[in-house]
């Protein structure tokens, strides 16, 4: 595949996830012809069999339960695309989301970026419009991180350099990966927002945001306190430079 249309590849974890061909269906209805689509079965008991008729379509691999961490990583090492993009399994992605943000970072030289996002419910109603912070700068971007995770993971597109110069998620990490990952990234690259909306995020009962919601803010404030200094260290550098 040319640089000119490089091949984009979509990771999808799944665990017991009623909602999974919706989100497999919103990526091969992509208007950008050159996606690979991998799903990972992180040791599911149920709605397997969601995912039978896309067999032909997907590549699909099965494992057993190792978490979300684990099982993006093992998308992304199968991954043979130039770009990368995660989409939960109870989310859905825009039609033109893949050739939008991709044209995005062309044009901007970016590493990774990412996108505003709506909310919707069990039934795809929007419930929430648009719900993400518009950032106008790559420092309003720091300054966000240092505080809390502005990132939804699902409106995310990075470049492979970014995972060959910092490698993968943090396995460790149950519920925080994301934004410890992100952490990562902007100390190596600049974090670049996309100002548009090409995600529905979707909230009900089962998701795991809500059902550990505690455990996850214990590794939030532990990532938090951990990259604090780096982080800055490099908002008065970016500091500085504005003001140069």
């Amino acid at each position: 595949m040319s640089n000119h249309h490089p091949l984009v590849s979509v990771v999808i974890p799944f665990y017991n996830c009623q909602y999974v061909a919706q989100a497999i269906e919103s990526v091969l209805r992509q208007t950008y012809p050159h996606v690979e689509l991998i799903v990972i079965n992180d040791g599911s008991n149920k709605y397997q069999d969601l995912i039978t008729p896309y067999l032909s379509k997907i590549t699909y691999i099965e494992q057993t339960n190792k978490g979300v961490a684990a099982a993006l990583n093992h998308g992304l090492k199968r991954a043979k695309g130039e770009y990368l993009v995660w989409l939960s399994s109870d989310d859905l992605m825009d039609d033109h989301k893949i050739e939008l943000q991709l044209n995005f970072m062309k044009n901007v030289n970016s590493f990774l970026s990412f996108t505003n996002f709506n909310l919707i419910n069990e039934n795809n109603d929007i419930t929430s419009y648009n719900v993400g912070i518009n950032f106008k700068t790559e420092l309003e971007i720091l300054q966000a991180l240092n505080k809390f995770n502005p990132i939804n993971g699902c409106t995310v597109m990075m470049s492979r350099k970014v995972i060959e110069e910092i490698g993968y998620f943090n396995e460790q990490l149950k519920y925080a990966q994301d934004y410890e990952y992100w952490v990562r990234v902007s100390l190596h690259f600049p974090i670049h927002y996309f100002h548009i909306t090409l995600t529905n995020y979707r909230v009900h009962q089962l998701m795991g945001s809500i059902l550990h919601n505690k455990d996850q803010m214990t590794e939030f404030y532990s990532i938090r306190e951990k990259y604090r200094g780096k982080i800055n260290g490099l908002i008065s550098k970016r500091r500085a430079e504005s003001n140069a």
